[in-house]
Order: C-alpha cells, then sequence, then structure tokens
C-alpha cells in the first residue's frame, strides 16, 4: 500500500493543480490563459532573449487597433478640394500645425496636433480582412505556409515578465483570427495574448483568469494551496525526479501569485482612477480600454493591444463614423496627454494601426470600400519627434505621392524603438529553416 500511495497522490495532485488554474478562467480558443502563459514563459532562453533584443532598451508599447480599415479620407488625411463623391460629408479643420488639415470628427487631435506624429503616406500592400490583421500586426506578408508571430509576441519572447502581469495583452477580441492574425505563430501558443474580453467601461467588468472563481475567496483559495503543499511534502518523499518538482512548483507558483497579488487585482481595477481621469478618455469602451492599457504598461506589461471594431464601413460611412470618430478623438489624445504628464512617454511607444484605407469614390451605399494601396497612422512616444505630418497622398487620396512606406518598415520601426535585434533570426520548429525577425528598415522621419 505505501508503495501504491504516492502513485495516487501524483493522479490526483496534478490533476488538482491544473484544475486550479483551469477554474480561474475558461480555456479561450486564441487567447492564452495563466496555464498555457506560464508554462511557456518558463522554457524561455535567457540566452536566445539576450540574443534577440538590447536588454538595457526597457520601452514598452500600447497599440491600437482598428479592426476593419478606418478611413484615411474621413480622419488623418481629407481632400477638401477634391468633387464631394471623393471629399464626403466631413469638412476639414485646421490644425496645431500650419497648412495641415484633420477632418472636423476629430478636434481633439486638431488642437494637440503637435503631441503627434501622423503619417500619410502608408501604403498596407493589402486589401482583405484577416490577411489584415496578419500583415499589419506582424510586418510579414500573409504566407499559408508559416504564421508570423505579432509584435507582442516577439517582444513576449525577447523580454520575458517584468512583474507578475503577463507581457504581452490584448484588451478586446477585436482582431480577425482566420489567418492568425495578432498571435504567437510559430513561436508557439505561450506568446500569444493574455487576452481580455468584455467591456472595462461596464459596471460588471472583470477579467477571467486573474478574479476569483464565483464564491472563490482569496483566503480559500490560499488553504487549497497550502493543502497542496501538504501533498507535495508526501510525494516528494517517494518521487525521484525532483528537477521535475521544482519546475512544476515554479509554475504554479507564479501562477498563484499572479491571481492573489494586490498588485495585479488593483492594475486592472478602473476604480483605483478618479473620475475625473475615468471622463478624460472617455466612458465608453476605447477610452476605457485605453486607460487600462496605461495602467498595465505602469504595472509590467510589456505589450498591450488595444482592439476597437466596427470600422469597416461599405454602407453608411458618414454615419457609422459620427458613432465611432469621437470616442476614438478623446480616447487617443487623452491617452498620450496622460502618459505624457506622468512621464511616461518617454518609455511608452503608442502606435495606431488600421488594415488598410478605404476608396477615394464614395459607393451608391453611402459607403467606403476597400483599398489597399493608401492608408495612415500615428505614432508618438519613445523618441518619436512630434508634431509633423509625414509624407502625402494624392490629390484623391489613391496613392502617396514621392517616398512611401510599407507594413514591414512599420515593423521595423516599432521593433527599433522597443530594442528588438531586426536581423534576428528565429528558428522554425517545424522545419528549422531560419525566420528573420524583420525585413523592412526604420522609418527615418519617425526614429528622430
Amino acid at each position: 500500500m505505501l508503495k501504491l500511495f504516492p502513485q495516487k497522490v501524483s493522479n490526483c495532485e496534478t490533476g488538482s493543480r491544473r484544475q486550479f488554474l483551469l477554474e480561474v478562467g475558461a480555456l479561450s480558443a486564441f487567447g492564452i490563459t495563466l496555464d498555457s502563459l506560464l508554462r511557456g514563459q518558463a522554457h524561455a532562453s535567457e540566452s536566445e532573449s539576450a540574443a534577440l533584443s538590447d536588454p538595457s532598451n526597457d520601452t514598452n508599447c500600447i497599440l491600437i487597433w482598428t479592426r476593419g480599415g478606418t478611413s484615411h479620407h474621413d480622419t488623418f488625411d481629407p481632400k477638401p478640394n477634391a468633387s464631394a463623391d471623393v471629399r464626403g460629408d466631413f469638412s476639414a479643420i485646421s490644425t496645431a500645425l500650419p497648412g495641415y488639415q484633420f477632418t472636423d470628427q476629430l478636434p481633439l487631435f486638431a488642437k494637440h496636433a503637435n503631441e503627434f506624429s501622423i503619417m500619410r503616406n502608408l501604403n498596407p500592400q493589402n486589401g482583405a480582412h484577416s490577411t489584415a490583421d496578419a500583415f499589419m500586426l506582424s510586418g510579414h506578408k500573409f504566407n499559408p505556409s508559416v504564421t508570423y508571430p505579432c509584435y507582442g509576441a516577439v517582444v513576449a519572447k525577447t523580454k520575458g515578465f517584468k512583474t507578475n502581469i503577463p507581457p504581452h495583452i490584448q484588451i478586446g477580441n477585436h482582431v480577425d483570427r482566420r489567418f492568425n492574425g495578432g498571435l504567437g505563430g510559430y513561436l508557439g501558443m505561450q506568446y500569444n495574448p493574455f487576452e481580455i474580453p468584455g467591456d472595462p467601461n461596464a459596471k460588471n467588468f472583470t477579467v477571467r483568469d486573474i478574479s476569483p472563481p464565483s464564491g472563490i475567496t482569496i483566503d480559500r483559495m490560499k488553504r487549497r494551496q497550502q493543502a497542496l503543499q501538504a501533498i507535495d511534502t508526501l510525494q516528494r518523499q517517494a518521487d525521484r525526479n525532483q528537477n521535475a518538482f521544482e519546475a512544476s512548483d515554479s509554475h504554479y507558483q507564479n501562477a498563484f501569485s499572479m491571481i492573489t497579488s494586490a498588485d495585479t487585482q488593483k492594475a486592472f481595477d478602473l476604480s483605483q482612477e478618479s473620475d475625473k481621469t475615468r471622463d478624460d478618455y472617455g466612458r465608453h469602451y476605447l477610452g476605457q480600454s485605453c486607460l487600462l492599457a496605461r495602467r498595465l504598461i505602469e504595472s509590467g506589461s510589456r505589450f498591450v493591444t488595444v482592439s476597437s471594431g466596427g470600422w469597416d464601413t461599405h454602407t453608411n460611412n458618414f454615419k457609422s463614423l459620427r458613432g465611432s470618430l469621437p470616442p476614438f478623438d478623446r480616447a487617443l489624445t487623452s491617452l498620450v496627454l496622460d502618459l505624457k504628464q506622468r512621464g511616461l512617454l518617454n518609455n511608452t511607444l503608442v502606435v495606431w494601426l488600421t488594415d488598410f484605407g478605404r476608396t477615394p469614390v464614395i459607393n451608391s451605399a453611402a459607403g467606403r470600400d476597400h483599398w489597399s494601396t493608401a492608408s495612415t497612422m500615428m505614432m508618438i512616444g519613445a523618441g518619436t519627434p512630434a508634431g509633423q505630418v509625414v509624407g502625402a497622398t494624392d490629390d484623391t487620396g489613391s496613392r502617396p505621392v514621392g517616398k512611401e512606406y510599407y507594413p514591414a518598415d512599420v515593423a521595423a520601426t516599432i521593433y527599433t524603438k522597443l530594442g528588438v535585434n531586426l536581423d534576428h533570426y528565429f528558428v522554425s520548429p517545424e522545419d528549422g529553416r531560419p525566420l528573420i525577425v524583420c525585413e523592412g528598415q526604420p522609418i527615418p522621419e519617425l526614429m528622430g
């Protein structure tokens, strides 16, 4: 009986530990749970990470992704002198930068234009959903034979954990996964984002895997942990693989520390913010998501993606944008100004990206369709020069005039600012072939 007892405890103990983590939050189809996140991160090679990046560079990133293709004509690249079927319903307004105009739906961006860097000569080289999410969030063109990791995955692989907060987080589920955009790709699912579904502006907003299961208090979870430790003590006396026990202990202790940490709970708790700050960001999904992103960066996350849906405006483009652009205007300007006021903009890169541009000519349904040769983006922080508009498109916004940049160049700019070595090669786990981090070149105007 004594010889059989340790085996019986091992089976029970293993199941209990895994069940403990699974009970904290349901498994997601694409977002990662604490169990797989911490197992994968435990295997990260410190020597490989050192080769991948500059260890002295501690720059973080907040990326705002507006899924669907936000119209460049109706945001940062209006064409007030074009014909009505190109110009559309919005007026162009002056900005803080003499000679530059944005649409009248972005008054805060216009007022604070000297705080941002807007790029108008981005050629997205793509006009299809899902491939856009894979391309724009990695800098690599879609390839059916290999799934490239997104920016956050590479940063998580490179930098690892800074605190108990996951290094790669995605707020919202507005990323098209049909071609595995925004995921860990060939690096492995352990580098997928820790996904936070739901609306941070909702009164009942909670975070799966961080909030204890209903009816289970922190004290009760601690008692469970003590019970598991008692079982471990018995099994250690009979188990021969002490190294495996030590690795397992580290994995589960990290998970438990994350769940029970007061700092972790505080990071996700927007009620810690003043009413004024919450109002400044806007009491809506995008505003509170950007505020949550700032809190997560402050608490130790390295790369936070804020995802926003509803930007695919084939019909009623102007009616739709009248609802979505004001929250966008308030949330992003407040985020940047808040980061600057807190002294966080020097080591926090803020990027806004979308799938692609939209057609110059308005269609018969009062909408704009997909457009693959012209788009716009915003970047600031981490040494990015403020108060500039980079590049231009032609009179109808059909394509860039003169020099143009591509998603690979955006990727190179982001990685360089975050201290990731562009020339490093990963090794494909499937066939062992080398895969370079990035094939683009940093955009000089955004590097400073």
